[in-house]
């Protein structure tokens, strides 16, 4: 673990959820860990007429609320906040940028993070602001949050007003995905281990599925969701970088670019999804009324907030192609909703089966599959076609299970974690670059444009369920099903 010199983190949003349910408690478990100490400045800015002591006070209740009773230290809590600050301001005021500059001037020399924990609409004022009042010191890093921008214009403009005061070495576009240890635990077990490689391509893989579902609904984010919708909020970020990291070719080194060089090839491969096959390579459905763990649910349209009528999709299932040597002919299957029938994230990797069998009594057609389960449970699991007990040669599928919670016992970091302490130290390999954003957008936006001209509702599911009808034919038609229905 390194350690720390003192730095600056200048929050804003500093009172908003994220902060208080993520940021702050990850700090918390940085500082325990001992990587930073007191001289560090975390300084909370938002919009509330509240004290330091008053903020204080609703950080350390939102951190009870939040951290395990095990993980809270009255004692080592009143040590960490004396990190703690607190500034009034309104981030469209310019005169608030000239005071919050007036008051962190002291510290220009250390490394200062700009997190702005706040919607990406305020984020071109913000840069403009920032720009203007002066408030950008070499050492600067900012931290924009996703989803940056709606299309690729808006995406474009909001990184040409930040490209005003920050250099793109200073921009860290983050994906709290990527973060995760089990994120991590994917690039680990492509590019540390030499027994996948010569199997991790076509020829030998049949096909891949990547699932993000989810059981939550749009709890209290209407007005946020109904103008996002799944393609923007999951697929956009998550899943394509999930994508990325399971296709991409090995980079000659760790560097942050050169991992960045390879996901971005990913991305240009991507066989475009348009009006011409939109309604053959994807499917995109909204939520009615259902069950979630024996609990009755209300569907999309009557969720609080959203508009009648609204045609915002909160499921997507999506064909995918890459177009290079390694993939072609390989699909990969994207799937994400809310009110699904579990919480969980997961890569499915299957493997063509053997070309002969030899074997007169094998049961069933039961190829390799390698599963990385990312969430609730952290794990890879490859199966593998073993002999029955018997006397006859009978082969039945079996599990080799790597639980990783189980095989390392120290507590994992949590994705901010992660991803606050590589902004400080400068680590820009899990953060996207523009060129990244601008061409996820690039091959994102013809299918949100393929939708509108078909001018289709989306197919209707029940919560609880695992998506519309019309995911299971889709990916039925090239001969396959998803995991969960098999």
């Amino acid at each position: 673990m390194q350690v720390l010199d003192p730095f600056e983190i200048v929050l804003f949003g500093g009172t908003g959820d994220l902060a208080m349910r993520k940021l702050i408690p990850a700090l918390y478990h940085r500082f325990m860990a001992g990587q930073f100490d007191a001289r560090a400045h975390i300084l909370s800015v938002a919009s509330s007429a509240i004290s330091r002591e008053d903020y204080i006070a609703r950080a350390a209740e939102q951190c009870r609320a939040h951290l395990d009773g095990m993980e809270f230290n009255e004692a080592r809590w009143l040590e960490f906040a004396t990190c703690l600050d607190y500034q009034q301001a309104d981030a469209t005021r310019l005169e608030d940028y000239r005071a919050l500059k007036a008051r962190i001037a002291d510290r220009d020399a250390q490394v200062r993070v700009w997190f702005l924990s706040m919607s990406p609409t305020f984020y071109t004022t913000m840069g403009a602001h920032m720009a203007t009042a002066g408030v950008v010191t070499p050492q600067a890093r900012v931290v924009l949050e996703k989803p940056l921008g709606t299309d690729r214009l808006s995406a474009a403009r909001i990184n040409e007003e930040i490209g005003k005061s920050f250099t793109e070495a200073q921009i860290y576009r983050i994906d709290h995905y990527l973060g995760k240890e089990p994120v991590q635990n994917l690039l680990a077990l492509r590019f540390g281990n030499a027994l996948f490689e010569p199997l991790w391509r076509r020829g030998r893989i049949r096909h891949v599925q990547i699932t993000v579902g989810e059981q939550l609904g749009v709890e209290g984010r209407a007005k946020f969701y109904d103008a996002t919708g799944a393609l923007r909020d999951m697929v956009q970020n998550h899943m394509l970088q999930l994508l990325c990291i399971m296709a991409m070719e090995p980079p000659a080194n760790s560097d942050a670019d050169t991992v960045r060089d390879e996901k971005l090839k990913v991305l240009r491969a991507l066989r475009p999804i348009n009006a011409d096959n939109v309604e053959l390579k994807t499917v995109r459905g909204q939520y009615r009324a259902g069950t979630i763990d024996g609990k009755k649910v209300v569907g999309y349209a009557d969720e609080p907030g959203v508009p009648a009528g609204s045609s915002t999709e909160t499921f997507v299932a999506i064909k995918a192609e890459i177009d290079n040597w390694r993939w072609a002919g390989v699909p990969f299957y994207l799937r994400t909703g809310k009110r699904l029938q579990q919480q969980m994230a997961e890569i499915a990797i299957t493997f063509d089966d053997v070309p002969l069998s030899i074997f007169p009594n094998r049961t069933q057609d039961s190829p390799n599959q390698l599963v990385i389960r990312l969430q609730p449970d952290e794990s890879v699991t490859l199966t593998i076609m073993a002999k029955a007990p018997g006397d006859a040669m009978r082969l039945r599928p079996v599990s080799l299970a790597l639980d990783l919670a189980e095989s390392f016992k120290e507590r994992p970091l949590s994705a901010y974690e992660r991803l606050l302490m590589d902004v400080v130290k400068g680590n820009l390999t899990l953060f996207m670059r523009r060129d990244e954003l601008d061409t996820a957008w690039s091959w994102i936006d013809p299918i949100r444009a393929g939708w509108a001209h078909a001018g289709n509702a989306p197919k209707t599911y029940a919560a609880g369920s695992w998506g519309p009808a019309a995911s299971t034919a889709m990916i039925g038609r090239d001969g396959y099903a998803w995991r969960d229905e098999t």
